[in-house]
């Protein structure tokens, strides 16, 4: 795939696997919108990246927040026209055995790693099927294709991650809607210190 001049969001791209999709997106001329729960992280990584010519902007969002969420995405098609790329890859862990787990670190993590992707996934879609065109990118993980004991919430999700986008995929192929689920292995970032 080509990326010189495509319109790209990435949620969660202050750090870790997002930062380094936003920079890989940059230097092969895309213009990416960082977005973060870390406004001001997701500011600085925007602005390091424009020191080196990159098309590169920020957005402070929230992906537990479905309003939010949409208007990052409702903003970047307002100022470019169209929206080529998205990359829900915003994601927490908690770990723990599940016996010392309370619902709240469940619905905590299901939050933001399973309803933040529908909610990307959701008004992403309705973008590309208006425009014909378009690929969604959901962050799972391994977690997502084999147990994970020790981090059950976080492999729950990410199961869920790979099914919601296994299913979009088809329905959204006759209307030029692209859906991959990526499932990488483990990855140096702040997941574990992410809240």
């Amino acid at each position: 795939m080509q990326y010189e001049g495509k319109i790209c969001v990435i949620t969660g791209a202050a750090s870790g696997i997002g930062r380094a999709l936003a920079a890989e997106l940059c230097g092969r001329g895309a213009t990416v919108v960082l977005s973060d729960i870390d406004g001001s992280a997701a500011d600085a990584a925007a602005t390091q990246l424009r020191a080196t010519g990159a098309h590169a902007e920020s957005a402070e969002v929230d992906v537990t927040d479905a309003g939010a969420v949409a208007t990052v995405v409702e903003n970047a098609v307002e100022k470019h026209g169209r929206l080529d790329l998205i990359f829900n890859n915003a994601g927490i862990a908690v770990t723990g055995d599940a016996r010392d787990l309370s619902l709240a670190h469940w619905r905590r993590v299901i939050d933001v790693n399973l309803m933040g992707v529908v909610y990307g996934s959701d008004v992403a879609y309705k973008v590309m099927a208006r425009q014909g065109h378009g690929h969604i990118v959901n962050i799972a993980s391994l977690a997502g294709l084999t147990p994970f004991p020790t981090n059950i919430p976080y492999s729950t999700t990410k199961h869920a991650v790979v099914g919601l986008s296994m299913s979009l995929r088809a329905e959204g192929e006759a209307l030029g809607v692209g859906v991959s689920a990526v499932c990488p292995g483990f990855i140096e970032s702040n997941i574990y210190t992410a809240s």
